[in-house]
């Protein structure tokens, strides 16, 4: 698609972004000396409306929401609906796994769906239970199957997420071919990279086998999964060398334990996000195509990720400088 397609929904784009909390609200909250001060500085942002009483405790059922209010927004106004599946599907798999377990073991889970702007929680439920559906696309669809197909075999819970994680990758991979954007492609490849990076390191401190880590790691970045499966019986210090002279070495080095030479686990999924974020740079001075709209996104799925961070420090009482060293990059953070 051209990028001038983008022309009418990339100014609107813009005018959301003005909405995004800014650095100087971020010290604000974070120098709050409580729930209700954070509160005040809030009720002049767009989550305003919800600074009732409970707002902290309701905070994750007001992010499904918001979520799903901007992504059924973004779904009417977006030229291609690809660019926003990139994200959405994060909450559908993630509804794919809570409903197919909710099926399977006859519990009751419905309060874990995310509203992804898409798909309902009743025609996600039809799917899975009558393996037939006319609204998801094919991939979902054989994602399920292949779930259940197995469940029946081996009756492990943990194949669950297993599966859809794998499936998750590709169907990524698929999205960003099928939009055909170098700039998107780069992200979500860097994207499946990481993950698998992560994977790995945790598959090897917990023991796991290479059959295991096979059938977990994802064929669809750009490092080859064979080249992970090389390390599975040697020592995280060994992997984390291998990580180190990749295309990503740079950023794990300062997560590097100068003792153990290991990658620090705990601080990888910031590293990680602040990458991505990163690759949304040049989407400031992009005025066509799709990358400003993905840039968006990510950057309201960030500060979701830092309030909710910085709502569980008010609580815990967690010192400021400790939150900060955990936020997420944002403009001017």
């Amino acid at each position: 698609m051209k990028e001038t397609a983008y022309n009418q929904i990339n100014p609107l784009i813009r005018l959301k972004e003005t909405e995004l909390l800014s650095s100087t609200q971020y010290e604000q909250l974070l120098h709050a000396k409580d729930m209700n001060e954070l509160k005040d500085i809030l009720k002049n942002t767009v989550y305003g409306s919800y600074m009732t009483d409970d707002f902290a405790e309701r905070f994750e059922y007001i992010y499904s929401k918001e979520k799903g209010k901007l992504y059924e927004w973004l779904y009417e106004m977006a030229p291609e609906p690809e660019v926003i599946t990139i994200y959405t599907s994060r909450a559908t798999f993630h509804n794919l796994k809570v409903l197919t377990k909710a099926e399977l073991t006859k519990q009751e889970l419905d309060y874990l769906f995310i509203e992804d702007g898409c798909y309902s929680i009743e025609t996600i439920k039809s799917a899975i239970r009558t393996r037939v559906s006319t609204e998801l696309p094919q991939a979902l669809m054989s994602a399920i199957l292949e779930v259940l197909d197995y469940f029946q075999e081996s009756n492990t819970l943990q194949a669950i997420d297993i599966i859809y994680d794998r499936n998750f990758l590709t169907f990524q991979r698929q999205l960003a071919e099928t939009i055909g954007d170098k700039d998107i492609l780069a992200e979500v490849l860097a994207f499946i990279d990481l993950t698998n990076i992560s994977i790995m390191a945790r598959g090897i401190v917990q023991g796991q086998s290479e059959n295991f880590l096979s059938t977990v790691l994802s064929s669809s970045g750009s490092i080859s999964k064979k080249t992970y499966l090389d390390y599975t019986e040697q020592t995280l210090a060994d992997y984390t060398e291998f990580v180190l002279n990749t295309k990503y070495g740079d950023l794990f080095t300062p997560i590097v334990s100068t003792e153990t030479k290991t990658i620090d686990l705990v601080a990888f999924e910031k590293v990680k996000d602040d990458y991505l974020t990163s690759l949304y740079e040049k989407a400031k001075i992009m005025a066509f195509g799709p990358l400003p709209l993905l840039a968006f996104l990510n950057a309201k799925e960030i500060e979701w990720k830092n309030l909710r961070l910085i709502l569980v420090s008010k609580r815990s009482h967690f010192p400021i400088d400790v939150v900060r060293e955990r936020m997420r990059v944002t403009d001017g953070l």
